[in-house]
């Protein structure tokens, strides 16, 4: 009986095999090699193809057992490549897969004739104002790029650990799916910029590209110029003196920096931290410590400040500035970040220079709030917290740049994300001032409304609102600039992911949700509450300006008159 059950059992297993290796097939409209499929199922199930249990000693054995599930192919260059036959139920899923668009400069060129072939009239008469432009490909969010480079910062990690190592950092598991990605290793794949997966006897490996580089330059500098290197960092952390929790922490990893290089801040970055460490550290003389314990801790009270002083370099009295505007009747890639209704939402730009300037900016500002000594120094005193105040949050350990927009409580303040554009409700504790450096990138959520249409009913329904969450849901899509009205960008919305170009006004209208009028009506819910129009400036009032951060050493010395030397120049706009 026993080798009955036993059959029973790798029968089953061999059914649910199929089925999953139908729909990984499926979802690679190109197909997979036996690598590219073990890659993708230990991704999927978090454990290798189950080829010991069923008695196969390779990939390809196995799925030559599956002839109604396979396909095996050869390709150009001589590799075996595996494509899946569909079955009754899954025909619907491969025809919209092989529907997809293949991503090249060709398709990029059909899409731009398409959009101006089937886009309203009004802009037919000048086709050669369209830049081509394709889009449909899934894209990860920036703070989930950034978790994921910081979850790898410190050293690399298998596949088979990733979503247990995410879930242990960030608390949350690692939802691709729900950005779009049908598996980890697509998700993974669309940062190969910047993480690399590496085959090893363990299993895919996955490194940070930083980390690559960190290890050559390493094994280039000969051990008396590293050693040499060193000495410095080691004397300025014996300066710094004990620094709370922040150095505890950093206790364990010490013997091993050199070996597992962390998070690399910019070159602007360090010299910001420097700064900040030296004038923590000036006030607290090391020779105190020859003067007995009983002195030390009389001075200690006598140096605690009646009340907090405000750092010379946190920004008190200015404002974000927002992107420049778009040109009329061209076509952006673009994201939709955050929605209210088809009248009101805000969007990201997709362009490779601007994702990574706001990814670098979160790198930093977490790098340097995340040191104590800096934390506590740009704690916002009770005075500073009023709406109107540019200042940064903490939230899930990940910094952004939020202005107060009401006070609610004694503890509660509500903010908004000037970089995303929603609102939250947040802990006062949680506040700190931003430091000018962090003024130089424009706020990049753009308020935006749908053209030429508008709600059947007066307001948006709840579907019709549903509707459109659900058609932008994490896609990168193609944006059809119309104009500005009262600072809110007015754009036409297409997805190009499919055979045929989907325009998101079309489709409210065809459901029965929109009137399409020709024209733009002034958004209700953006006349009601602006955020931007409010606590962003225009980039026009501040064209060609560069913030300029103050002199720390003169605001040492004279807080007014650094203030003034403080000031924008004009120098050229920049994004």
């Amino acid at each position: 009986m026993a080798p009955t059950e036993a059959s029973k059992q790798q029968a089953q297993l061999m059914e649910v095999l199929k089925k999953e290796v139908r729909a990984m097939l499926i979802a690679a409209k190109a197909g997979l090699t036996p690598e590219q499929l073990e890659e993708q199922y230990m991704a999927m199930v978090c454990k290798p193809l189950p080829l010991h249990d069923l008695g196969f000693k390779s990939t390809l054995e196995l799925v030559t057992q599956m002839p109604e599930v396979v396909q095996i192919c050869s390709s150009k260059n001589g590799s075996l490549i595996l494509k899946a036959i569909a079955d009754d139920s899954t025909k619907g899923i491969a025809r919209l897969v092989a529907n997809q668009k293949v991503k090249t400069r060709k398709t990029s060129k059909k899409t731009a004739t398409k959009a101006n072939s089937t886009f309203p009239t009004k802009y037919s008469k000048n086709p050669q104002s369209f830049h081509a432009l394709s889009a449909g490909t899934p894209v990860l969010p920036a703070v989930v790029k950034a978790e994921l480079q910081d979850l790898l910062s410190s050293s690399p990690l298998l596949l088979a650990d990733l979503d247990k190592a995410f879930l242990r950092r960030f608390g949350r598991a690692f939802q691709y799916r729900q950005y779009g990605f049908l598996s980890v290793f697509e998700a993974l794949r669309s940062m190969s910029d910047s993480i690399a997966v590496e085959q090893t006897k363990a299993g895919s490996l996955l490194v940070l590209r930083k980390y690559l580089a960190s290890k050559i330059e390493q094994q280039v500098v000969p051990p008396s110029e590293a050693e040499e290197e060193e000495m410095p960092r080691s004397e300025a952390e014996e300066e710094k003196g004990p620094q709370g929790e922040a150095q505890e922490e950093k206790g364990p990893q010490a013997a091993s920096a050199a070996e597992v290089p962390s998070l690399e801040p910019t070159c602007e970055t360090k010299s910001c931290i420097q700064a900040a460490t030296l004038m923590d550290s000036e006030p607290v003389q090391t020779p105190a410590e020859d003067l007995g314990d009983h002195l030390k801790q009389h001075q200690g009270l006598e140096q605690f400040p009646a009340a907090p002083e405000i750092p010379p370099d946190a920004v008190q009295d200015r404002s974000l500035c927002s992107l420049p505007p778009l040109k009329s009747r061209c076509l952006v890639g673009v994201i939709v970040e955050f929605i209210v209704s088809p009248s009101q939402f805000y969007i990201h730009v997709c362009s490779t220079e601007a994702s990574y300037k706001l990814q670098d900016l979160m790198f930093e500002m977490r790098h340097v709030y995340s040191h104590k000594v800096a934390s506590d120094k740009y704690i916002m005193p009770e005075s500073a917290v009023r709406p109107g105040q540019l200042c940064c949050v903490m939230v899930s350990k990940w910094w952004y740049r939020v202005i107060i927009h009401r006070v609610i409580n004694d503890q509660e303040v509500e903010v908004f994300y000037a970089d995303y554009g929603h609102l939250q409700i947040v802990q006062k504790s949680w506040l700190r001032f931003l430091k000018w450096h962090y003024l130089k990138l424009p706020a990049q959520a753009i308020p935006c409304s749908l053209a030429w249409v508008k709600p059947v009913e007066g307001t948006w329904s709840s579907a019709a609102i549903l509707l459109f969450k659900h058609l932008c849901r994490f896609k990168e899509l193609v944006g059809v600039v119309d104009e500005y009205v009262d600072g809110v960008l007015y754009l036409f919305l297409c997805d190009t992911s499919t055979k045929e170009d989907v325009y998101f006004h079309s489709v409210l209208r065809d459901m029965g949700y929109a009137d399409v009028c020709g024209e733009n009506i002034p958004s209700q819910e953006f006349e009601e509450l602006n955020p931007s129009a409010l606590y962003v400036q225009p980039s026009g009032k501040q064209r060609n300006a560069e913030v300029v951060e103050p002199d720390l050493r003169l605001q040492q010395q004279s807080r007014d008159a650094d203030s003034e030397a403080a000031t924008l120049k004009l120098n050229g706009a920049e994004l």
